[in-house]
């Protein structure tokens, strides 16, 4: 039996949103839920104790950087991953195949895997599927993901078409290479580019391998929202219902809300704490600018009734400002932790109208009431 189950325990009637628990060897967890990306073994200015304390149950590791610094055996000596930064509940690494596809012209792809300059000191490195299996049992997270190409947009068909083939001979050497089955699970990833016919085939390819979850990439990266949506939709109506489906590098509340009414249990994003770093906040209306002068004396907190650590101890939007402003840390740190609790607490919500069968209604409302660009 995998170390990562998905049991399901109700499906939307008008959409194909779902609730769930994925099961993991360190807790299980509802679904949807939102995972905060920690790159570099640290959700950025966020302790543990405060992403426990905001209902985070997975967090990411970023394979491609934790191999280049400090390295996977000097994690692995720490004990692996969830010792080396104290974090006792799951984690999902990536495999290291979006940042190195992502490095252009610093990259070369063959059949056997990809060489490439590190972005750190330019040294030449080199990732492969074998490779990223290694490191990633190395860090000993809970979910490993299958090392792919991501495919970029725009792409032409051929060339989306011969990466896709590529991702799935790559998804078979990553299973024949992971030996720690006991305790984790290696989930595959859909590509296909923004082609119908060849996410179908993607999927077809990469469900046959019966992976414990699969994972649905190389979206969000650049194309037209209609367009995401309707390769998310072909892809995910390809994917067995009893495994966990995962949305990777979304994290904005309108794509989630989209997501999950077709049918995708987990996302991912450092987008929260990005933006956060840039002075923004969250909120069920829209963006916060912060830097803004309208909120130069404004006292309210950041949203009337968030249970975030900033809201409820009541720091204002006019302190917070100051803070942005005056480049204080504070300032950044209360807006990350506003914004990881917003999403924690969006698909909170999601998931409770899932249950209660009001879903159709809580996404018409939100999607209202909603203006992205502030």
């Amino acid at each position: 039996m995998p170390s990562i189950t998905y049991e399901l325990l109700k499906k939307d009637e008008k959409t194909g949103a779902r609730a769930g628990i994925i099961h993991t060897p360190h807790g299980s967890y509802p679904t949807p839920l939102f995972m905060p990306v920690g790159t570099q073994a640290s959700v950025k200015g966020v302790s543990p104790d405060e992403l426990r304390d905001l209902g985070a149950g997975i967090i990411l590791g970023n394979t491609y950087h934790l191999f280049l610094r400090p390295g996977a055996e000097l994690i692995k000596e720490a004990g692996g991953l969830h010792k080396f930064m104290n974090w006792d509940r799951a984690i999902l690494t990536d495999s290291g195949g979006f940042q190195v596809f992502s490095l252009g012209e610093l990259r070369k792809i063959t059949e056997d895997g990809v060489m490439f300059r590190s972005h750190i000191d330019g040294s030449k490195k080199y990732l492969s599927p074998e490779i990223s299996m290694d490191v990633q049992m190395a860090l000993g997270s809970d979910i490993v993901m299958a090392f792919d190409e991501c495919v970029p947009y725009p792409a032409d068909y051929e060339y989306a078409k011969k990466s896709s083939e590529r991702t799935t001979r790559w998804a078979e050497r990553c299973l024949r290479h992971m030996t720690n089955t006991d305790t984790q699970s290696v989930f595959g990833i859909v590509q296909g580019g923004m082609y119908k016919d060849l996410r179908e085939k993607s999927a077809k390819e990469i469900t046959a391998l019966d992976f414990p979850g699969y994972a649905v990439g190389g979206l969000s990266v650049g194309e037209p929202e209609d367009l995401m949506y309707e390769m998310l939709s072909v892809s995910t109506s390809m994917l067995p219902e009893n495994k966990s489906r995962y949305l990777m590098g979304v994290g904005t509340p309108d794509f989630l809300v989209e997501g999950v009414s077709r049918g995708i249990d987990m996302f991912d994003c450092v987008y929260p704490t990005r933006v956060a770093r840039n002075g923004m906040a969250m909120t069920w209306n829209g963006r916060l600018i912060m830097k803004n002068a309208v909120y130069t004396h404004d006292f309210h907190t950041l949203e009337e009734g968030c249970g975030c650590y900033a809201c409820r101890n009541g720091y204002t939007r006019a302190y917070i400002r100051h803070l942005v402003r005056a480049n204080e840390i504070f300032g950044l740190r209360l807006l990350s932790l506003h914004n990881l609790w917003f999403l924690e607490e969006f698909t909170r919500r999601m998931r409770a109208a899932i249950i209660d069968g009001t879903f159709s209604e809580f996404k018409r409302e939100f999607l209202a009431n909603y203006h992205p660009h502030g």
